[in-house]
């Protein structure tokens, strides 16, 4: 059976406060943030709006890219955001979902 894995980044506002998660049921995990659970960060900082994902068909290559998302400086990731911005631009700026599939 073939599952699908999301690496995400959610924020609190533009250019505000990141977080970054893997799941294998994104539209459940974004929902469980935005109700506070399962994260005392994301409660805390009020980060509930998703602004990227990345989808794999392989748990170990969505750890892998968490971590190295997780490594990067907040300039690259807000960079790689804004790429997605201004491809798929929201009235407020972020993207409502904008992602990427590395499935296959």
């Amino acid at each position: 059976m073939f599952k699908l894995y999301f690496v995400y980044i959610l924020a609190s506002q533009r250019n505000g406060t990141l977080y970054i998660g893997v799941t294998n049921d994104l539209m459940r995990r974004v929902w469980e943030h935005r109700q506070g659970i399962g994260s005392k960060f994301t409660k805390k900082y009020g980060v509930t709006q998703l602004v990227y994902f990345e989808e794999f068909g392989d748990i170990h290559l969505a750890i892998a890219r968490e971590t190295q998302l997780k490594k990067y400086k907040r300039a690259w990731k807000l960079n790689l955001i804004q790429r997605l911005v201004r491809l798929s631009p929201s009235q407020t700026g972020w993207p409502a979902f904008a992602g990427h599939d590395n499935s296959g």
